[in-house]
């Protein structure tokens, strides 16, 4: 069977300090499909790398693969770009590994996906969407603190760019803690990502991020916590943090939390996890309030760098290898097109 790999590489340099968050973060390297295609040859398939854009186009079109395994985040600012692989294989009729065209793009889109969630009866925290016209912002700012407050929100709260992931547009600076601080922040993450941006209440407690994997039913690979090394009451996972992980936080798996906490999160992944549709795997984040698992986000396309990446990191933990995880992604999307493995 020849296995297509769909995937965006990232620059062959390394991100100069204080580069953009658009410096790639959420796109592959060489390492990451390498480590790919051998499992996929240890299974008895044939690899076949289709790239992303243009380039996985023509090679759909010029010899189909017999299933694509999706990584490819898609590039530029759009709420669907993680979408298109999948659109592409459905048009096609070839099978692909991890969610359709629906639950990625609703996954990308945070403030959809949260309402999807809390309708499953996930907690989320209170927020509120803020979008922009397509002219530039001239005003003094002094609309903006008005307009949360009417929702009810209270500092301190969270500013996020709308449709991205991988933590783009999160930094430090992200955290608001004065009123006044709310227009500014918000029209600057505006301006960087053209795009609405989120505004949240910032829950200040322990982050967890649950890993699950496959359907029908899908089940826990386990929890991970986030530990902050400074200041743990304004920590924010923010891409300056993940650029300097070793430096600033540790890990720990199972979470330190009480074993009724780690059910409850790890019970609330599930539910998000089957309301958003999500297929095959998925990681899914939280932080804690008053005991209680708060949703941040899903992500039906988590990295799988054998090196680094979070899952394959938590994977790891509970005693299963970066190639369990890449195998049983693919048998599960096997499964689910009768296929044979």
């Amino acid at each position: 069977m020849k296995i297509g790999i769909a995937f965006d590489l990232k620059p062959k340099s390394s991100p100069p300090p204080g580069a953009p968050d658009d410096w790639a973060e959420e796109f592959d390297s060489p390492t990451t499909i390498r480590a790919i295609a051998e499992v996929i040859r240890d299974m008895g398939h044939t690899p076949v790398e289709l790239g992303d854009g243009a380039e996985l186009l023509r090679k759909l079109l010029d010899s189909p693969p017999d299933l694509v395994f999706n990584l490819a985040e898609g590039t530029g600012v759009s709420r669907n770009r993680e979408a298109r692989v999948p659109a592409v294989c459905e048009m096609l009729g070839i099978p692909h590994t991890g969610s359709d065209v629906l639950t990625l793009a609703l996954c990308l889109d945070k403030d959809m996906c949260r309402r999807v969630v809390q309708d499953a009866d996930v907690r989320i925290p209170d927020g509120v969407l803020i979008t922009f016209p397509d002219s530039d912002y001239d005003g003094d700012y002094s609309e903006f603190p008005g307009m949360v407050a009417e929702t009810g929100l209270k500092v301190p709260l969270i500013a996020k760019p709308v449709c991205e992931g991988s933590s783009k547009g999160i930094r430090s600076k992200c955290l608001i803690e004065r009123p006044e601080d709310v227009g500014p922040t918000v029209v600057a993450l505006w301006k960087d990502y053209k795009q609405g941006v989120l505004v949240e209440e910032f829950i200040p407690g322990e982050e967890v991020t649950v890993g699950i994997l496959g359907n029908d039913p899908p089940r826990v690979l386990g929890s991970r916590q986030v530990i902050p090394k400074k200041d743990p009451a304004r920590f924010v996972y923010s891409v300056d943090v993940k650029r300097d992980w070793a430096e600033q936080i540790e890990y720990a798996t199972p979470p330190r939390l009480p074993p009724a906490q780690i059910r409850a999160v790890e019970d609330a992944a599930l539910a998000a996890y089957e309301a958003l549709g999500v297929k095959d795997i998925a990681r899914i984040d939280f932080r804690f309030k008053d005991g209680v698992p708060y949703f941040l986000e899903a992500n039906p396309l988590p990295g799988l760098a054998p090196d680094w990446s979070d899952l394959v990191l938590l994977a790891n933990d509970v005693g299963s290898s970066h190639g369990d995880l890449v195998r049983t992604v693919i048998t599960e999307a096997m499964k689910r097109y009768g296929m044979t493995a």
